[in-house]
């Protein structure tokens, strides 16, 4: 039977009403207040509670294990490591600094011009290429040297904590001498490296702790320019053997130290490139364990060079060789031997693991200006690139400042040779 048109309409109604009926009965049985937004039913763990899984034995099994404890954020300390090259004392450097009234000497502005760089060192390091045995020695200059304890003073103002002692001048007044300069520098607070005053003195490590950072300090000589270290006393002077700074090392190593630098008094004079000697001693001691290694005696700039290496844990670590930082303050002239060099190593220590960084290292040349304002001659240690940069000296003349000019970017040049 066909139904008309009238009967389709309302059979059409009635469904719709129906559906419309079903959709409003679904609405109230899944929302209890309609004034909440639509939510979906939790995930499984989204409430903060572990699922559960049931074995076949119907029984729910463990909770799971708690996730993994985050690695901590690394941690790191910073110091800062200056090392510069030889401090001599020649006959002419004498007279300007000396104080009739007071007979006392001042040797302060020599490092006037520096002593911002140097106070911004944890370790500050230099060769003290003289005794500093006192006035009862005699002040002499090449070939044997005594410079007045003034000097020490002076270095220990300028901001030096660290000099090392270990170079072919050890002797120059004996062993009295020697001892006499160790005295010294010990009324001064400052911590010597390379000479001792007994076999005790020579088998203790010298470590010293900046910022949570420790260095350990070693310093040796190739010799003592013929005059020989008294029999059965080798502990005055430490010479540069191997084996023995590999042993050394590896005591400081096994002492928790985190760096270790050595200096090295060795190569040829005047020469401004390192020769073979010393390119196989440095680089055998790098791989042994040191860090550092603070090269001096040329008298001249030599370069320097970052070298790679392995520390015990098998994890790499980087080197920095500096062969020769040439004169710090002297009376040579010449040739390049009134130019040195300050290096300036940002180190940094991450922490838990204990990780050692040399993350910046400055290499800063400087030159020793002398001058004679009347009798006697006068010195100064200038920043080369700062004196420079700012040419508001008035005791430096136009032509000097070319000179400068010249001799930085040979310098610079040579500086970088070997990296």
């Amino acid at each position: 039977m066909r139904l008309s048109s009238k009967s389709k309409l309302w059979t059409a109604v009635a469904v719709l009403m129906t559906l419309t009926l079903l959709g409003v009965l679904y609405l109230l049985l899944t929302y209890s207040d309609p004034e909440q937004p639509l939510r979906h039913p939790p995930a499984e763990g989204e409430d903060g509670r572990q699922p559960l899984s049931v074995h076949s034995t119907g029984e729910p099994a463990p909770t799971a294990s708690p996730p993994p404890t985050p690695e901590p954020t690394p941690q790191f300390l910073d110091a800062v490591w200056i090392g510069v090259g030889d401090v001599m004392s020649h006959t002419p450097q004498l007279p300007g600094a000396y104080d009739a009234a007071s007979k006392t000497y001042n040797f302060d502005p020599y490092f006037a011009g520096v002593k911002p760089i140097l106070e911004k060192g944890d370790w500050v390091m230099a060769n003290l290429e003289t005794p500093i045995a006192g006035a009862s020695f005699g002040y002499t200059g090449y070939p044997t040297f005594n410079a007045p304890v003034e000097l020490a003073e002076a270095l220990n103002n300028a901001g030096f904590n660290l000099l090392s002692t270990a170079n072919n001048h050890s002797l120059d007044k004996g062993e009295k001498g020697l001892l006499a300069t160790l005295d010294n520098l010990r009324e001064l607070g400052m911590q010597h490296i390379g000479t001792a005053a007994s076999q005790e003195e020579a088998d203790t490590l010298v470590i010293s702790e900046k910022n949570g950072i420790k260095m350990g300090l070693l310093a040796y000589t190739y010799g003592t320019n013929g005059i020989p270290v008294p029999e059965g006393k080798p502990y005055l002077v430490a010479l540069i053997d191997e084996e023995k700074i590999k042993e050394d090392i590896h005591r400081l190593r096994s002492s928790g130290v985190d760096l270790i630098t050595v200096a090295l008094h060795f190569g040829s004079e005047y020469q401004t490139q390192p020769n073979e000697a010393q390119k196989t001693l440095a680089r055998s001691l790098a791989a042994a364990g040191a860090d550092i290694i603070a090269g001096s005696h040329p008298h001249v700039v030599q370069p320097y060079e970052i070298v790679d290496a392995f520390d015990e844990e098998g994890r790499k670590r980087q080197s920095l060789i500096i062969y020769s930082m040439g004169n710090f303050i002297s009376n040579q002239r010449g040739d390049w031997k009134d130019y040195g060099v300050i290096f300036k190593v940002h180190i940094r220590k991450q922490l838990p693991e204990g990780i050692i960084q040399l993350r910046e290292v400055e290499a800063i040349p400087t030159w020793v200006h002398r001058y004679k304002p009347d009798h006697a001659y006068r010195y100064r240690i200038l920043p080369v690139e700062e004196t420079i940069a700012e040419a508001t000296d008035e005791l430096l003349v136009p032509e000097q400042y070319a000179t400068l000019q010249k001799d930085l970017a040979v310098l610079k040049e040579r500086l970088d040779s070997m990296k």
